[in-house]
């Protein structure tokens, strides 16, 4: 069987938008796709002003289903034929949403909830997850050029070659381009690790090291061209910082995908500092997959 896309939803606009995404991720896939709804403090789930939930009432219940309803119309709409089904679990969503993550196939959640504060970018839903999920997540955010490329943040490392391997499988499956970008500057491969700007340093052999940043592109690529012959692929090395370079070159992608923690993070962080970068202030959607090391 098929493993399913799961999404969670919590009757907010943005997990409705979540819900879209899923869909059509799911039949993209030919999965089934599981709407999940956790629910661990019920006020969390109440509009302001509501009167306290009282479970002899059992006045969440219809809320809950509600917007179960309002979500599974939604996946149909989008997706006519998937298989939807419904999952309400009693605990919080961070852990919920990490369990039901063990058996999909791709997690899609929404980048802000109705238990995120105002002025949060980022859920803290889709951070954890990020860091602790066990299958690529999917933070649906911004506004996604439909023409544009499944843009691949490429770092060389090894935990990075899981994302590489995503980024080529999306781009098949909506029949688009893929832009695999690497950023490199002169801190890169311990290059240059003395004060000043990265961009304006003088190394010993700068162009020496642009041929090796071009290699490890390349080789980043090469064995996925093989694999995704139909797969159009863009090679693009820029000299930057690597955080703006990538949340600038989200402007025109349709989906940004990226490791959770590159080769310059610090050992046993679980989310690295580009990959957190690109889940606040990406123009479109992001896809993170963890390494499953």
């Amino acid at each position: 069987m098929t493993d399913p896309v799961i999404v969670g939803v919590d009757g907010s606009a943005s997990s409705l938008d979540a819900v879209d995404v899923a869909a059509r991720e799911a039949r993209l896939r030919g999965a089934p796709l599981r709407v999940v709804h956790a629910f661990g403090h019920p006020s969390a789930h109440l509009p302001s002003g509501a009167p306290p939930w009282n479970p002899a009432g059992h006045s969440l219940e219809p809320m809950v289903e509600g917007a179960l309803a309002r979500a599974e119309q939604r996946a149909h709409a989008v997706a006519p034929g998937i298989e939807v089904t419904r999952s309400v679990v009693a605990g919080e969503a961070l852990a919920v949403l990490e369990i039901e993550s063990r058996t999909a196939a791709l997690a899609v959640v929404g980048s802000r909830g109705l238990s995120s504060f105002t002025g949060l970018l980022l859920g803290s839903t889709a951070v954890h997850l990020a860091a602790h999920g066990h299958c690529p997540l999917m933070v649906v955010r911004g506004r996604p050029d439909p023409a544009g490329p499944v843009l691949l943040a490429v770092d060389g490392s090894k935990a990075g070659e899981e994302a590489v391997g995503f980024a080529f499988a999306e781009a098949a499956l909506r029949e688009a381009p893929l832009a695999a970008l690497h950023v490199w500057n002169t801190w890169s491969e311990r290059a240059y690790e003395g004060p000043g700007d990265p961009l304006t340093a003088v190394v010993a052999d700068a162009e020496r090291l642009r041929e090796a940043e071009q290699h490890l592109l390349d080789d980043a690529v090469a064995r996925w061209l093989e694999v995704y012959p139909q797969v159009a692929v863009e090679r693009r090395l820029v000299r930057s910082r690597v955080r703006p370079a990538l949340i600038d070159a989200s402007h025109d992608a349709q989906l940004v995908v990226t490791g959770a923690r590159g080769r310059g993070g610090f050992t046993g962080l679980l989310l690295g500092s580009v990959s957190q970068a690109l889940l606040h202030h990406a123009h479109c959607p992001v896809a993170v997959v963890r390494s499953a090391e």
